[in-house]
Parts: C-alpha cells; structure tokens; sequence
C-alpha cells in the first residue's frame, strides 16, 4: 500500500532521514526487563512533533491515530500500537536524561560542517516561557558576614583587599565543562527592554544560540532567565569552535567585553561585537566591518523560526533538562532544514 505524502510529511521524511536518530537509541539486547522496543518509534515521534510544530503530545497521539502515512513513516504498525501518553511522557524523560536531541544535533553538525571553514557565528539569545513556578532568590548573607572582605572606602596603609574575580574572568580560565557547570539553570524571572525601550519580564528560562552561515543553529545552551548574555559567551564560543572551525563572532552591544572580545582573538577568530557606550561615545564599526555585522540577523531568524514553527512558544515540560530536550528537538529540525535546503 502507497503512502500519501503530503508536503509536511515529505519534510518529515527528510529530515528523519538525514538525522538518523535511530543510531543514537541503544539496543535492548541484555536490558533487564521489558525491553523497550517502542523507543525507536517514539523518537522518530518527537522529531516528527517539531517539525510539524504541534503544539502538546496529545495533539501528536491524536495526529499519529488519524494519519496512517505518519504513522508508518514513524514505525508504528498500527493504530493499536500507539503507545499511551504516560508511555510518550516517559520515554521523553529517558531522552532527556540522555540529552538524547543534542547528541543528534552535535553529530548532525559535526558530519556536515565539522570540516568546512565557516565565515560568521552570529551568537544571541531569546526568552523562553515555562509553566512552572520560579527558584525563591536566597536572601542577601548579613552584613557582618564577609565585612573584613567587602570594606567600603580606601584600604588603610599596608592592608591589602582580594578582589574576588568575576565569572567572565574565572571563565577565562577554566575549562568549558567547569564553565559549563557553573552556569545557573533553575528557572526565575527574566527581564530585558523590547525594541520600543519598554522593560518586559517572563517567567522561564533564556536559550543562547551560536548560528553559522546558512541560519544553521551550532551550538546552544540553557539557562536561568535572570542570567545576563554576556555570561554565556565564552562557554558557547568555546563549544562552537570544539564544533566547527569559523572566522569572525557577531555579536550585539550586550557581549560587549575585553575579556570577550581577548578570548575570540586568542581562538583565532576576529570579534565583532557591537560597543556599548556605557554613558561614554559609541565608537561604530569601520564601513567594511559593519557590512559583515549585517550577517548578525541570521540569530534573531533562527530565534524566529524556533518560536514560530518549531516548538519554541510550545513549552509544556519541567524542569531544565526536559525544556532544553524539547528545545533541541526544535533547533535538530532547523539544522537538519537548513543543511537540506544547503545541500539541494
């Protein structure tokens, strides 16, 4: 019997096809108990979910139950065989403990771009919404506490104060699983300043992306809403360049650092952030650099696709692994997208 393939479902098929997510399921051989002989269907499900952008996982079981042809291209022989939502919900749980869509996604990159010499890393970030309660902040240590290391005023003769480094300075130093680790992941409360001026708040968490040339998404992290861009830069900049090999990081006036900018110089890669006055004179690209800082709006489309067609407005889970896990299912699909429309 002839399957019906509707354009959706051809895009399915492709990009199914070009990820192999099945190489990343581990056999059921020598398991202890049932073995989980559905994994392989349920992973192709959720690929299939964010490229379909359907919003919740009762609107794919409903859609998998009415559409014979997804149902097959996703392996289930039949519509009695499609599992129930508690068996979806803890599979997904399963690959989001074994960061199951990033580990897809890294080695999608590494076999297409992994030995081409990309031009520009467009590097931002954009809020993510969750349902789910914020962390309570943890109330300010008493004064008296650290008063020996936080003296106001100027030291007296022959005392001399340590200044504690900052995160950007300790980053600099460490190594990308310490950076990695030390980034905050809880959800809180964010806010930034919408393109009117106006101050906007959410509830939720903050992705940060690296997108090359081509609006194909590198690399990306998960963090607390509340955590300023700038601290993502360099374990981003650092995982990106383990990925592909690429000339110039683009970015806006909120990465604005010499300890940014000093460590993309010592990557061999020529940084072009955009200058924050801080109160001070703006100092603007020269012609020819801000002919190449127009390359920058490939991040705020790769943003754009995620929120719009693929999951990004769609966040139904807890907790940050299983939000990063159904983020990556989304950021997978646009890579897969963008190397297929390269590759054609």
């Amino acid at each position: 019997m002839e399957l019906e393939l509707s354009p959706a479902l051809e895009k399915v098929i492709r990009v199914l096809e070009l990820v192999q997510v099945e190489r990343f399921i581990p056999s059921s051989r020598g398991w202890v108990g049932a073995p989980p002989k559905d994994r392989l269907a349920l992973a192709r499900a959720f690929v299939a979910k964010a490229v379909l952008n359907l919003p919740t996982t009762e609107g794919l079981i409903d859609r998998l139950k009415v559409d014979q042809s997804l149902r097959r291209v996703c392996g289930f022989d039949s519509r009695r065989k499609i599992p129930g939502a508690w068996r979806f919900s803890r599979a997904f749980a399963e690959f989001a403990a074994g960061q199951l869509p990033a580990r897809v996604h890294e080695a999608l990159i590494g076999a297409h771009l992994g030995d081409q010499l990309i031009g520009h890393i467009a590097r931002d970030s954009t809020e993510i919404e969750a349902r789910e309660k914020p962390v309570k902040t943890v109330p300010a240590a008493p004064a008296d506490v650290d008063r020996e290391r936080n003296k106001r005023g100027r030291p007296k003769k022959g005392e001399e104060r340590v200044k504690e480094p900052t995160r950007l300075e300790r980053q600099a130093q460490q190594t990308l699983a310490q950076n990695l680790t030390e980034l905050p992941t809880a959800c809180d409360v964010g806010s930034k300043k919408n393109s009117k001026g106006f101050k906007e708040t959410w509830v939720g968490y903050k992705l940060h992306i690296d997108t090359a040339d081509g609006d194909i998404p590198v690399s990306a992290v998960l963090t607390s809403a509340s955590l300023h861009d700038s601290q993502v830069a360099l374990p981003l900049m650092h995982l990106t360049s383990q990925r592909v090999t690429y000339l110039y990081d683009l970015a806006d006036a909120a990465y604005c650092s010499p300890i940014i900018r000093d460590e993309a110089r010592r990557l061999n890669h020529v940084p072009l952030i955009d200058h924050n006055p801080r109160r001070g004179e703006k100092i603007k690209f020269a012609p020819h650099e801000a002919e190449r800082y127009q390359a920058r709006s490939q991040a705020e489309r790769v943003n754009s696709q995620l929120k719009d067609n693929h999951g990004g407005r769609h966040v139904r889970v807890r907790g940050h692994d299983k939000v990063y896990a159904h983020l990556m299912f989304g950021v997978l699909v646009i890579a897969a997208e963008q190397i297929l429309r390269m590759l054609n």
